[in-house]
């Protein structure tokens, strides 16, 4: 026999496939500001106390922080995109001209290679046969 969702008990929300885990805890903007002033403030071994005492992971500092640091950005205005750009331009030539070098010195190695195998070749033909002297 085969149960379908009709046959089972209705759910009201109160208790599903994970009604018994805990529920994800949400941080305020301050509580986080909070947490961060107080952890850059303690002494090298105080911060691991504030964590405890939290019940947090040094995972939430660093993203908290990166966050903290990409407000500010926001804050201050949009970034410069012609100054990025030109940064990327200057990047890519850079990588263009890297290649570009690195093709001319394979292609030096290889015709030096070329010769090398041309002179081994004529070297060993122009070595005059021993002859025996009576």
């Amino acid at each position: 026999m085969t149960m379908t969702l009709a046959d089972g008990a209705v759910d009201d929300g109160a208790m599903g496939p994970r009604g018994d885990r805990p529920k994800r805890r949400v941080f305020t903007a301050e509580y986080k500001a909070r947490i961060l002033a107080e952890y850059d403030a303690a002494e090298h071994g105080g911060r691991g106390a504030v964590l405890r005492r939290e019940g947090l992971y040094s995972s939430h500092i660093v993203e908290w922080r990166r966050a903290a640091d990409a407000g500010a950005r926001a804050g201050l205005g949009p970034v410069s995109r012609d100054r990025r750009d030109r940064e990327i331009e200057e990047l890519t030539a850079r990588a263009e001209r890297a290649e570009a070098e690195l093709a001319r010195t394979r292609a030096a190695l290889d015709l030096m290679g070329k010769a090398h195998a041309l002179l081994e070749t004529l070297s060993e033909s122009a070595e005059p046969t021993k002859r025996s002297r009576r």
